[in-house]
């Protein structure tokens, strides 16, 4: 979508996002006239800015004003007001000068003609809760952190089979679901001190209801807390010493499907006068029903039904709320296949879904997090008033692995039957900034960033070279989104190249962990917590090339500039005045192991160019 710079450089281009720095307020209510700001610098060639806005889908303009310029970097901030007439207000930037006509929207500059799906947007739904955007996840797949030997004690059902916690992982057949290491909720409660230490906010959880297959998405109740785990009180007592260390806690939850052996399911199975019959879609009943993805354990539910919507999300007594409420005290939900849920041919009930799920959980609690999975075009289903955000696999986790991985190992993301190709830093950000740029800044900055899941092969497998993972963890802990670490991903644990291995047993011998690894995770984490710019800031890329990605987060206050090269075969000058530094000024002070950042006489500044590394600097707000 955007123009491709000829040397790189990107900060001689007006700018805006949907940060603090450009929109009055994140959460207008409908007619507010909301104030917007765009960034030009004198680079750019204007001396004529308009908004275009489309209230009830008519476009209409509206003239900004110089508003003022920035004593820092000499840059003119454009004002104009766009009115939240809808629930979704979209607009764009239109400027005009010496650099002819250009539109301004969330994928760039663009000197012709485009779509209206990248235009930036005012969203009057609320946005997620303040503790959303300032938090840093670790994901936990409970059968595989740590044991205390609940499951060996009472035993477990056939078809599980408990195995020792250092045997490998199957990686194919049905016995790779069958496997149970024993994992345990007091196991986690043992570690959180390690969760505390890598300074992390949060503990996301994968399903903790019972089930007869190792990942527990085929719950066979939402009753209860799975004994195997440690039963409720395990759920209880570790979600107050989360609490008590100043963790939350999520839970995972599938609304597009039961186990088949969920009690609901026996009994639409039993009769069609039951009222679960209608809980399920059915090509013949009893036997011949409609499944997630051709599994015959994942019965889909049917959102038409009123009883099931009773049960499932609405109200304090739903599944949804009860675990929100005393004595579990979850802090939301990571909502499974939440693309598919309430869609099934001519139904598509998923906006009314995420509705009801989120009007149940901030009902409970006003600050519940409700996050969706989603492993693809993401745009349609967020800004509509259900979802906060979604796991952002197609805007971070691709393009950034297609960035940095290792180009002699096969690598598949999420059933890619291609593989991960390889490819320079313009394509990938420019995938950045198209996904991206399908949704409001409010959804982007609610939705998880991640390296890797329980659903990928594992970080150090994907990126094996040290240097090159440690700049991927720096984009994640330094870019728009909400961090996720999956478990032992700190320590270099490895899988095999598919992603039921890197579901593999944590390891807790600290003679097999990478302590260097583990101490750049710590130092990253930390960093991202202490500058509000990496939590709060605005995103602008300030020089893009094959190797090179550089960029400022940008809040009230300070700023940050990132640099991440994955080889120092070329190099990136910048128009120091753009960022505020000019020659014999102060420089930026090195928040990593870098040199700090000054101008040269000619008022340029030229970014380390010594190989593969991350560096961040400090600048003035």
């Amino acid at each position: 979508m955007a123009t491709t710079p000829t040397d790189g450089n990107r900060l001689d281009r007006p700018h805006h996002d949907g940060s603090a720095h450009h929109v009055e307020t994140a959460a207008p209510t409908l007619g507010d006239d909301v104030a917007v700001w765009l960034r030009v610098p004198a680079a750019a060639g204007v001396d004529e800015v308009h908004v275009r806005s489309t209230p009830d889908g008519e476009p209409g303009f509206a003239e900004a004003v110089a508003d003022r310029v920035d004593a820092v970097t000499g840059d003119t901030w454009w004002r104009a007001e766009v009115t939240a007439r809808n629930e979704v207000t979209r607009y764009r930037w239109l400027v005009d000068g010496p650099g002819g006509p250009r539109w301004v929207t969330q994928s760039g500059v663009v000197a012709r003609e485009v779509a209206d799906t990248h235009d930036f947007r005012l969203v009057t739904h609320a946005p997620a809760p303040a503790w959303v955007t300032d938090a840093v996840l670790y994901q936990v797949f409970p059968d595989r952190f740590a044991t205390t030997g609940v499951a060996a004690r009472l035993g477990v059902p056939p078809p599980l089979q408990i195995v020792d916690w250092d045997e490998p992982v199957q990686g194919d057949g049905p016995g790779a679901m069958h496997q149970l290491y024993g994992g345990d909720l007091p196991g986690v409660e043992a570690h959180l001190d390690h969760l505390v230490e890598l300074g992390v906010t949060g503990l996301y959880l994968n399903p903790i209801f019972p089930a007869p297959e190792n990942h527990r998405y085929c719950a066979s109740s939402f009753d209860e807390v799975d004994p195997l785990l440690g039963g409720d009180a395990a759920l209880a007592s570790l979600s107050a010493a989360a609490h008590a260390r100043g963790l939350r806690l999520l839970g995972d939850l599938t609304a597009n499907h039961t186990g088949s052996l969920h009690p609901w399911f026996k009994a639409a199975q039993g009769s069609t006068d039951a009222v679960e019959h209608d809980f399920y879609y059915w090509q013949r009943w009893p036997d011949e029903y409609d499944t997630w993805a051709g599994v015959a354990s994942l019965p889909k539910l049917n959102h038409r039904s009123p009883e099931l919507r009773r049960r499932l999300v609405e109200g304090p007594d739903s599944v949804v709320g009860r675990w929100l409420r005393p004595p579990f005290d979850l802090d939301g939900w990571r909502v499974d296949a939440a693309n598919m849920a309430g869609r099934h041919g001519r139904d598509d009930l998923t906006h009314e879904l995420a509705r009801a799920v989120r009007h149940t959980a901030v009902a409970l609690r006003p600050d519940a997090y409700v996050l969706a999975e989603h492993c693809h075009d993401f745009s349609g289903d967020l800004d509509c008033g259900g979802w906060h955000g979604t796991m952002n696999y197609t805007g971070f986790t691709a393009p950034v692995w297609s960035w940095l991985r290792d180009p002699a190992v096969a690598v598949s993301l999420l059933g890619l039957p291609t593989g991960v190709p390889v490819r320079g830093g313009r394509a990938n950000a420019a995938t950045v900034d198209d996904v991206n740029g399908l949704v409001s800044w409010q959804s982007r900055t609610a939705s998880l960033t991640l390296l890797g899941s329980h659903d990928t092969t594992r970080l150090a497998t994907v990126i094996a070279d040290p240097a090159m993972r440690r700049i991927a963890i720096g984009l994640l802990l330094t870019f728009p989104g909400v961090p996720s670490v999956l478990y032992g991903d700190e320590l270099g644990m490895r899988s095999e190249h598919r992603a039921e291995s890197g579901r593999r047993p944590m390891r807790w011998d600290r003679t097999t962990w990478d302590l260097d690894l583990l101490g750049w995770w710590r130092r990253l984490v930390h960093l991202r917590r202490d500058h509000v710019a990496l939590r709060r800031g605005g995103f602008r890329w300030a020089w893009v090339d094959e190797d090179t990605w550089v960029f400022v987060r940008e809040a009230a206050g300070e700023s940050v500039l990132v640099a991440a090269r994955r080889s120092g075969a070329s190099a990136a000058v910048l128009p120091g005045a753009a960022l505020g530094l000019h020659p014999g000024g102060a420089p930026a002070p090195s928040l990593l192991d870098g040199s700090d950042l000054a101008a040269d006489s000619a008022g340029r500044v030229r970014l380390p160019g010594d190989g593969r590394r991350l560096d961040a600097w400090l600048l003035e707000g």
